[in-house]
């Protein structure tokens, strides 16, 4: 089989970890099953049962992967998140260092307040609603973000915006006082867990939220934070669609902002998307407009990272403009009712 016909990107994680039990050998992958749940095992060795042929190149590749989140993890644990960003930096550089980083981060994540993530949103929310607003948010900045935009909506008018607010605001927490509370939780709910997670909420993961949540809670919440910290709403709007969301709109809201971009703009924005966004621009672009694009992107080069995240968020922004102006519609989770 040719080093073309498998690309590691296209391997799903279980094929990956399928891969590396492979290439530890029969030895160390004995001692590596004895810590893994049954149905880990099962579907571990149905992966392997299932491999063909993948050429050393590949091979070699997702090696390089697990090492490097081997190493991401390390560093993060020992060291926290600037330490680890730091020596992942240098050792992978910037690009591979902060993915390797990033996915660190989310699988620690996850591990904490497991059981929470598996509940019913209408559980947890009777378990929350009488919990201070800090409370509310460092839990629900572990539930799913579907749970948390669901119990947010539900929150009393005057919770919803603190609530949001704590959530963006947050970064790391203690692990006595997610112990402390842990043990409450574990009470309510009679279940055992444990806590190995220092980074939580933030930014990022409020828009996650927000981008789940009805429209007429974001615009409550929205209204409501611009009058007590017009910057944080801001930044968390900007996060809400990314440049690479395009993909989600439809034919007609792709038209009506491709209208309002800059060519040169746009030229410089796709020097950097990825061809999923590319195939779709282009697809919706008139025979004229494409053709300049495609002209003007010929003409570019060493186009600085800065200029083409610059040049997205100027798309971005014609497309959260259109979108308030009720001409485009974004992707809010399946929850917006459509009037046909």
């Amino acid at each position: 089989m040719p080093d073309t016909a498998i690309d590691i990107n296209n391997l799903t994680p279980r094929q990956k970890a399928a891969q590396m039990v492979v290439a530890l050998g029969a030895d160390v992958a004995s001692s590596l099953y004895k810590h893994l749940e049954e149905d880990e095992i099962e579907l571990l060795t149905y992966e392997i049962t299932r491999m063909s042929a993948v050429p050393p190149a590949v091979a070699d590749q997702v090696i390089d992967e697990f090492y490097g989140l081997c190493v991401a993890q390390k560093v993060y644990i020992e060291g926290g998140v600037t330490y680890a960003k730091n020596v992942l930096e240098k050792a992978f550089g910037v690009q591979q260092g902060n993915a390797l980083l990033e996915r660190v981060t989310k699988t620690l994540r996850t591990k904490a307040f497991e059981f929470i993530r598996k509940a019913d949103y209408k559980n947890l929310m009777n378990m929350i609603v009488n919990e201070h607003p800090q409370t509310i948010a460092l839990i629900l900045s572990y539930a799913r973000s579907d749970q948390a935009s669901a119990v947010i909506a539900e929150l009393p008018k005057s919770f919803r915006v603190e609530v949001v607010e704590r959530i963006a605001r947050m970064d790391r927490t203690s692990p006595e006082i997610i112990r402390q509370i842990e043990t409450i939780l574990e009470r309510k709910f009679e279940s055992v867990v444990s806590v190995d997670l220092l980074e939580i909420g933030g930014i990022n993961y409020i828009a996650e939220v927000m981008n789940n949540i009805d429209r007429g809670t974001e615009k409550y919440i929205f209204d409501e934070l611009n009058k007590t910290d017009a910057k944080l709403s801001e930044e968390i709007r900007k996060r809400m669609f990314v440049f690479e969301d395009i993909v989600i709109l439809d034919s007609m809201s792709i038209q009506r902002f491709l209208q309002e971009v800059d060519t040169k703009d746009m030229s410089i924005a796709l020097k950097g998307a990825n061809k999923g966004v590319m195939d779709v621009i282009f697809e919706n672009m008139s025979q004229r407009m494409g053709d300049t694009v495609k002209s003007e992107m010929e003409f570019l080069h060493n186009v600085r990272v800065r200029d083409v995240e610059e040049a997205q968020q100027k798309v971005v922004s014609v497309i959260r403009r259109l979108e308030e102006e009720g001409e485009i519609v974004t992707s809010k989770g399946g929850k917006d009712e459509i009037i046909v």
